[in-house]
């Protein structure tokens, strides 16, 4: 299956358990693997055969951007939930939810939850 990748997209969203995330927030990266039927799209180069990567980091940002939620699980689900429910070329999608600073303590570059989700 091919695919639409979107590499360390980042955003700053009040996402957490802690009520200090909840009010100064933090960074989050996010990638995102859009597969789908790409050969058309590369035949025509016609947009419409294709998924418009622009209004995908939109759509993620607004996410990660808004309603705050206590788990990244949850965030990486409702992206993915969006994402194939928005765009019907979307076959299946890849989303990794990065939290480069999460408030525990240890030496690491971040945790990050990922999942995979097929339209049914």
């Amino acid at each position: 299956m091919d695919k639409i990748i979107l590499n360390k997209m980042r955003f700053y969203g009040f996402h957490g358990l802690f009520p200090e995330e909840n009010k100064l927030g933090q960074r989050f990266d996010v990638d995102a693997e859009l597969f789908l039927d790409l050969k058309r799209a590369g035949k025509t180069d016609n947009m419409e055969n294709s998924i418009n990567y622009g209004e995908v980091y939109e759509r993620i940002g607004a996410l990660v951007e808004g309603e705050a939620v206590n788990l990244i699980e949850t965030l990486a689900e409702r992206i993915a939930d969006e994402l194939l429910g928005d765009f019907p070329l979307l076959a299946a999608c890849r989303v990794k939810v990065i939290k480069p600073d999460p408030p525990i303590p240890g030496h690491y570059e971040s945790v990050a939850v990922e999942i995979y989700r097929e339209r049914d």
